[in-house]
């Protein structure tokens, strides 16, 4: 499991849509990433969506009944942007990247530095599932669109309850909505090009999921799945990241890379119009470009779900 995806790089899985991050530019299992490339650039994608997880996670502190919170897991960190967040949110909690790339753990454990949390800030080289029983136990994991690269999910969920110390959560980023970057009608080929990207990236998705050792289908009702590993939902909620157009340069340019991601991975899944659309879009010369674009926008939702444990009578006596 390679959760280059939600968190650590939103978008490098060529984006949250293309669902290529775990694998390589074909989209093939098997085929990994130079992560020393791509690792500034997911670094730089998480930032722009900082703002969404430390809303995320300080409505996750202040859940009714939270516990301590003294052992992080973050399950596909990639290069460790949410790692440190979580890190400052619960100052006293120790927060363990998990992740199966070196160079992004390399990434995490500099930001750490940096961010002066350094000493609260682990790192583990993972693969899961195999690897789950290394990670020890936690208060908190946290899985950003890391959960839907294991083939078995329902069985990676139940691994995860079972690290659980007394009273901790399952914090899982699924779902949401559809990036928008363009208007409907860009005056350019047909309108709704970003509609048919979206079926193109669902297509892309499952045959992602397909590929994955003992991938097995499950309803996408994550409270559905914390009660069948006996966990209790303890709230969803979507957070909205809403850049209107005219955008800052580095949001631009990650508008730019997710296109470009977009185009590669799925693109052979679009018709020969909507891919010359795409070029001209990709092209820094062309007026009608997203370099040079005043309608160029960044519009999405994360949605997170929470899971947890019971607490023990003894707990619940002391804190009464």
């Amino acid at each position: 499991m390679s959760s280059h995806a939600g968190h650590g790089h939103p978008e490098a899985h060529a984006t949250a849509r293309t669902h290529g991050h775990a694998h390589g530019p074909s989209g093939d299992p098997g085929t990994e990433f130079d992560w020393d490339v791509m690792g500034p650039m997911l670094e730089r994608n998480a930032e722009l969506s900082l703002a969404q997880y430390e809303e995320a996670a300080r409505w996750l502190a202040a859940l009714p009944a939270a516990p301590e919170v003294r052992r992080v897991l973050d399950v596909g960190s990639g290069p460790g942007v949410v790692t440190c967040l979580l890190a400052e949110v619960f100052p006293g909690a120790e927060v363990v990247a998990v992740d199966p790339a070196p160079v992004l753990l390399e990434r995490t454990r500099d930001r750490a530095r940096r961010r002066g949390v350094g000493d609260r800030v682990r790192t583990l080289e993972a693969e899961l599932p195999q690897d789950a029983a290394r990670l020890g136990e936690a208060d908190l994991i946290w899985a950003g669109n890391s959960l839907h690269h294991i083939g078995d999910q329902r069985a990676a969920l139940a691994t995860f309850a079972a690290l659980l110390r007394p009273g901790g959560r399952v914090v899982l980023v699924e779902g949401g909505l559809p990036m928008r970057r363009l208007p409907r009608d860009i005056g350019l080929g047909r309108p709704g090009l970003e509609a048919r990207m979206d079926a193109a990236a669902a297509t892309r998705f499952e045959r992602m999921r397909s590929e994955l050792p003992d991938a097995k289908r499950e309803t996408e009702d994550w409270n559905a799945l914390f009660s069948a590993v006996g966990l209790t939902p303890r709230g969803t909620r979507s957070f909205l990241l809403d850049l209107p157009a005219p955008l800052a340069p580095a949001a631009r340019e990650h508008v730019i890379a997710t296109v470009s991601r977009e185009r590669e991975v799925f693109g052979e899944l679009l018709d020969g119009e909507d891919r010359a659309v795409l070029d001209r879009l990709l092209d820094p010369e062309d007026p009608a470009g997203l370099h040079r674009r005043a309608d160029v926008h960044l519009l999405t939702a994360r949605t997170v779900h929470v899971g947890g444990t019971a607490r023990t009578a003894r707990t619940v006596r002391a804190e009464g």
